[in-house]
């Protein structure tokens, strides 16, 4: 709530941020943001149905496979961060919090423990 709120109130469309605090299918999108939202929330509330026809479909909406993985970061990052906060009612400290801002606004190539083959 406390992001959507956030939203709502940096929003030059408050419409559109009430939709997606609440129920983002309802919103109007472009297919692509609707294609990442869908497999953000199947990824968010069923992971273990993730399958490459997911990934696929985000390709076939124009996405590239960087911007797939980034995709994948931020969902996973937002989703470890709320549970971290819901069960232990914490928040990050300070500098932790820059590290996964700049984590998940530079681009996933910038990232060498993600984006460096394994020898």
């Amino acid at each position: 709530m406390a992001h959507g709120g956030f939203l709502r109130d940096h929003s030059d469309n408050p419409e559109l941020a009430s939709h997606m605090m609440h129920d983002y299918t309802q919103a109007q999108l472009d297919p692509q943001t609707r294609a990442m939202l869908d497999f953000a929330a199947k990824l968010t509330r069923t992971p273990a149905a993730m399958t490459q026809d997911d990934v696929q479909r985000l390709r076939n909406h124009g996405l590239s496979d960087e911007q797939i993985l980034s995709t994948v970061l931020i969902t996973c990052n937002f989703n470890f961060m709320t549970r971290l906060a819901d069960s232990l009612g914490v928040e990050p400290p300070a500098g932790r919090q820059e590290s996964h801002s700049q984590w998940m606004s530079d681009s996933a190539k910038s990232q060498d423990w993600l984006m460096t083959p394994r020898t």
